[in-house]
């Protein structure tokens, strides 16, 4: 790029005019980070940053600093033809370069960092070969290690043959990513190879962990004088990569700069002085009467290998070779080092790269150097294309079934790629023929990278999406990407898990550790027990944290909790059979002794006789619970874990939207015989005989009619002593004496009547004409299906299995005749008016939402108990009234038609996650939310859609939802939430996620979910507390009631003469209404409408400010003098008693809870 002017700033005429406005615009996203870099970087030197989408001078500029006309138009050199065409082909637009060049600006590791790490390594250097020799040992006599310093190293056994002295190291050298340069932020680590000389070894050190205490004990040494040097600010052992064999030092310079990095020492053995044919992995290195402490071998019994620790002693000998290997293959290649930077921040993203048996960036590096070695990558790829190439690798390549080997094939005294396999789950050989980099990766974490490679690729090739951010900005913690999470509280109990699964080699090989040794044994026995259900099995990565120098080293069983995902299939994980072989087939002992008990004979309808396994669950909640049981039973029966050492947290949020009734389900049932109900009456509708007019389309509107409404209506019959009886109109009111009656919802059904030359152009007629088909129909329901109804004006009630529908006809002409004005010049206009607009929502836009939901629920399952939970939760915080159902409805469709970078959610849990973290996350003020109901948008619609968005943003909702068949208007978010209300949202849901991950990720914590569907109440000024047997809805509330009231009605199946019961009747509802409309200018209310207490109340700042005395302004208001006039001041005090007058038998007491508004 040297000879011309290059990069997304230098391309000339139209196209340059085009790249620098989406330069701009990126840059205008990327404010802060760019600044921020600059403001650090100081100024930049020349020729830096060419490829940024800055401006770069060009070779020889006009004199005011412009480029001259001939060159303006000279035409673009191959090089910028290329770089547009490469944009053009693999990027998908030139915002999407731009963002990746900014990212891998943010991630590197600027001039002046570097500088100040190069002095810090250099003062290290001179201090470790000033360290003073110590005299010869034995490995047992640690006395000369004064008390400050404690081994770093689990010494279990503690006997152990082999002599000891420290002598400063031979060699010391930079390996690993900085030499490199592809270390990023925000961890930088150095690692620093300190060679021990060969005078401290002996000949049988390969046994018996000997090396692994010495390369401790030689730590333990530098730690003891380092710890005194004021150069450290802090001086710590962890264990490399988690692992219990491989201690390392940590170095952290003094003072401000302690988080600018991290210098790790590794101790590894004097070249050549190891034989490495002794660790093939087919060899022993550890002996078995020495680890089971044992006096003498067992007479012929022959030693297992021991590939791991084989494996350990190995990777040590071949650290500097790595860093020649990785840095020949990085000269000339500078795409490489930004392709590994983009590689390590998606894996990040994806909790991949840390903890034992991770996919880190070193394995990142070595695979992309095996790709380039394969000729899959070339040296002039960018960055971007490393990325893709990689993941279309891992997408597509399984090293668990066919590893991959960096070792020329030519040396036979080398083990093949089938002794590897032999020992390991997954394959990865290193450039010498012995290593394997993924020896401690099980094969269901490689199948988690492959399978977010996979997926990765989809998103990359998906213009609807935003790959930049859904790949490498948005964290995938494991509680929302998992469907299911459960955790093993006790990794203690792995320990039995051993005993039960005879794992003792395994246990030699892993050095005692048995949680490494279990873990893949545990994973693949869940795999198969769920392998009809599950995509995946992943497991959390066992971390251990660093600690001090003076302490003793962790144990194993300090990684803390194991923690599993199960990712589902979700047309097969809630089923109740486990069909198996046939009875007379030799697999069927296998499927009996893996089932155990569970297992038993079955005949099948095609007559055939099988093993099964049937699990009970009889409502729709307890068959998602089936993973669960399957994975309880499991771990008992193989590997002895108790279930109480098990917290299963796949569903512990469903208790929320729970009936109170015992055994009954989340209310899936409910509404599927809602909705049996509702067809069988719009079937009667069609079919009706005598109407004027045909019934050309029945459509639900209410929520429960799309599967999300938060506690659907259950079937009810009124008990008449509860109530008052109106005999004349067969009718019931409310008793006064009894409480109040249980809430029974009308589900409102939209009736289109068929067009006729007959209807009225006259709105008021229009009305009038409605009225009379509300009449017929209930009369003709009456006569033809015996159904009892209860017509009005504007609808008619239907009492049909319990359920109250009411019915609301429509005319298509009417909202076009209701827009209709005359000027005054007597000429007819069309416009939106108020009553157009509400008539279009209620008989349009509502039962299109409502069909669409209903589709994505028969799609996705869990749709509708996620929306129920994410509704719950926004009336629990007293804000339904301020943000509409179908907004909410809208948000959560989004996680399920646009679910990237995850999957769709499987469980409600997640999908409720996911939708706090939606609203969280969300660019509410810069982005439209588009929700692509039934595919209706094209790319290019949600372009336009985008860019209208931007042009008229200040007109438009501070929360602006698209969909297909509202593309510019959002109507559900028109009216509401307001900016406030929003802001206020955002706050809620952040602070409910963070605790509902804390109390979900902690199996040792109470797990008390509930805690975030509490509001805090401490920001409201007033507390209007309710009288429980008078709020209607009150079992529905967050903490259930331990005795309620008896609410005058009994579950019904079919009563044909009954009166007709109280609809729609919610006396909190009135009352807040009464509210509203009295002091709405002074005040602003809040309700839980199900099952709340207690209506929270907000003075409104400006009301509170004095006014003119005018008797215009004296509602609620009494008169003070302030400087000599005449003001009026709210009157607290009468407001309050007013409160209680207006909800006298509902309003208990009136709590005023700040004086800040005493004037």
């Amino acid at each position: 790029m040297g000879e011309r002017r290059a990069g997304a700033s230098g391309v000339r005429c139209a196209t340059r005019g085009a790249e620098e406005k989406e330069a701009a615009a990126m840059m205008a996203g990327f404010k802060e980070p760019a600044e921020a870099a600059e403001a650090e970087q100081g100024s930049q030197p020349p020729g830096r940053g060419a490829a940024r989408g800055r401006k770069r001078p060009a070779p020889a500029p006009a004199p005011s600093g412009r480029l001259s006309r001939a060159e303006l138009y000279e035409p673009p050199s191959s090089e910028e033809l290329n770089r547009l065409k490469e944009t053009e082909d693999l990027f998908h637009s030139s915002l999407l370069r731009l963002q990746i060049e900014e990212l891998l600006k943010e991630v590197t590791l600027k001039e002046t960092k570097k500088k100040k790490i190069d002095a810090f390594l250099h003062e290290i250097n001179s201090l470790l070969s000033a360290i003073p020799e110590t005299s010869e040992s034995d490995l047992t006599d640690q006395s000369w290690l004064p008390g400050d310093v404690k081994v770093p190293f689990l010494q279990v056994p503690f006997d152990v043959k082999g002599k000891f002295r420290f002598l400063p190291p031979a060699q010391l050298s930079v390996v690993g990513s900085y030499l490199l340069g592809t270390c990023i932020k925000p961890e930088i680590n150095v690692d620093m190879a300190v060679t021990m000389p060969r005078e401290i070894f002996q000949d049988k050190d390969n046994l018996n962990q000997r090396y692994h205490r010495k390369r401790a004990l030689y730590l333990a040494h530098i730690a003891h004088h380092f710890s005194k040097e004021k150069l450290f600010g802090s001086v710590k052992f962890a264990y490399m990569n988690s692992s219990h064999l491989k201690p390392i030092l940590l170095l952290r310079p003094q003072g401000k700069d302690e988080k600018l990095v991290t210098v790790r020492l590794h101790a590894c053995p004097a070249p050549g002085f190891f034989k490495l044919s002794r660790f093939h992995p087919s060899k022993n290195n550890v002996r078995t009467a020495w680890f089971m402490e044992q006096s003498a071998p067992k007479e012929g019994a022959p030693e297992p290998p021991t590939p791991h620790y084989n494996n350990s002693i190995l990777c040590d000998t071949v650290l500097l070779s790595h860093l020649q290997f990785l840095s020949s293959a990085a000269t000339d290649f500078p795409g490489m080092k930004d392709g590994i930077a983009l590689l390590k921040v998606w894996l990040n993203q994806r909790q991949l790269s840390k903890g034992l048996g991770c996919f880190n960036g070193f394995l990142v590096s070595m695979l992309v150097a095996y790709l380039l070695v394969k000729r899959k990558i070339v040296r002039v790829m960018s960055g971007y294309q490393v990325l893709r190439n990689v993941l279309q690798f891992l997408a597509t390549t399984d090293l668990s079934v066919t590893g991959i080997s960096l070792a020329k094939d030519t040396d036979d005294s080398l083990p093949a790629l089938a002794d590897f396999h032999q020992a390991f789950e997954v394959v990865f050989v290193d450039p010498s023929g012995l290593v394997n980099l993924c020896a401690d990766m099980t094969a269901s974490k490689y199948h988690q990278v492959q399978l977010e490679a996979k997926h990765s690729m989809e998103i990359l090739d998906d213009r609807m999406v935003d790959g930049f951010q859904a790949l490498l900005m948005t964290p995938k913690p494991m509680l929302r990407t998992f469907d299911h999470v459960f955790h093993l509280k006790h990794v203690s109990k792995l320990q039995s898990a051993c005993k039960k699964m005879e794992l003792l080699n395994e246990l030699m090989d892993r050095g005692g550790n048995y949680v490494a040794a279990a873990l893949p044994f545990v994973v693949s026995l869940l795999a198969r027990g769920l392998s009809g259900r599950a995509l995946l099995v992943a497991h959390s990565l066992p971390q251990t944290p660093e600690w001090p120098i003076d302490a003793e080293p962790p144990k194993h069983k300090d990684v803390g909790p194991l923690t599993f995902g199960l990712l589902f299939l979700p047309e097969f994980a809630t089923s109740t059979l486990e069909k198996g072989p046939q009875a007379d087939r030799p697999e069927a002992v296998d499927f009996r002794t893996f089932w155990g008990e569970k297992s038993e004979l079955r005949r099948f309808q095609d007559g055939t006789i099988c093993e099964a396994v049937v699990w009970e669950a009889s409502t729709v909640c307890q068959k998602r619970l089936i993973p669960e049981q399957i994975v309880r039973h499991l771990l008992k029966l193989h590997a002895d874990i108790p279930e109480s050492s098990i917290c299963y947290t796949g569903a512990l949020l469903d208790s929320v939207i729970k009936s109170a009734k015992k055994d009954s389900g989340t209310g899936e049932e409910a509404m599927v015989s809602i909705v049996c109900s509702y067809d069988d009456l719009s079937r009667k509708l069609w079919n009706l005989e005598g109407l004027p007019l045909t019934v050309t389309a029945v459509q639900g509107v209410h929520p429960a009619l799309r599967y999300t409404d938060v506690f659907p209506p259950i079937p009810m019959k009124p008990i008449y002593s509860f109530h008052k009886q109106i005999r004349t109109k067969r009718l019931l009111i409310p008793s006064e004496e009894k409480p109040c009656p249980a809430y029974i919802a009308p589900m409102k059904i939209i009736c289109h009547m068929e067009g006729s030359g007959r209807w009225p152009q006259d709105k008021e007629a229009i009305k009038r004409i409605k009225a009379a088909f509300h009449l017929q129909l209930a009369e003709l329901l009456q006569q033809q299906h015996q159904l009892i109804c209860r017509p009005a004006v504007t609808h008619t009630d239907v009492y049909k299995d319990g359920f109250v529908f009411r019915l609301q006809v429509a005319y298509h002409r009417e909202p076009l005749i209701l827009k209709e004005v005359v000027t005054p010049e007597g000429m007819v206009k069309y416009q939106d008016t108020e009553e157009s607009q509400q008539l279009e929502l209620e008989t349009l836009h509502r039962p299109y939402l409502t069909s669409s939901l209903h589709g994505l629920q028969q799609q996705h399952p869990v749709f509708g108990s996620s929306c129920r939970l994410a509704k719950r939760w926004v009336s629990a915080q007293l804000l339904s009234d301020s943000i509409s159902e179908e907004c909410v409805d809208l948000l959560v469709a989004s996680l399920f038609l646009h679910p990237a970078p995850f999957t769709p959610p499987s469980s409600p849990q997640v999908g409720f996650l996911r939708f706090l973290n939606l609203l969280v996350t969300f660019d509410w003020n810069n982005n439209p939310l588009i929700v692509n109901l039934n595919a209706g948008l094209t790319d290019a619609d949600c372009t336009e859609i985008r860019n209208k968005f931007m042009a008229a943003r200040s007109r438009l909702p501070v929360m602006f939802i698209a969909t297909p068949k509202d593309q510019w208007s959002s109507v559900w978010t028109q009216e509401q939430p307001s900016a406030q209300i929003l802001q206020r949202l955002l706050v809620l849901a952040a602070e409910s996620l963070r605790t509902l991950e804390e109390q979900l990720m902690d199996p040792l914590s109470s797990q008390d979910v509930k805690i975030a569907f509490r509001p805090p109440l401490d920001l409201y000024d007033v507390l209007i507390h309710l009288n429980s047997n008078q709020i209607p809805r009150h079992l529905e509330g967050v903490d259930r009631p331990v005795k309620s009231f008896s609410r005058g009605v009994v579950k019904n199946s079919a009563g044909v003469n009954v009166l007709f019961p109280v609809v729609d009747y919610d006396p909190v509802q009135c009352y807040l209404q009464e509210l509203r409309d009295a002091f709405s200018d002074l005040a602003l209310f809040f309700y839980d409408k199900h099952g709340g207490e207690v209506i929270a109340v907000l003075w409104k700042p400006l009301s509170f400010q004095p006014q003119p005395f005018k008797v215009s302004n004296m509602k609620g208001r009494m008169v003070s003098t302030m400087n000599n006039e005449l003001v009026c001041v709210p009157n607290v005090e009468a407001i309050l008693e007013d409160f209680e007058v207006l909800g006298e038998g509902l309003v208990k007491r009136v709590e005023a809870r700040t004086e800040k508004w005493t004037i």
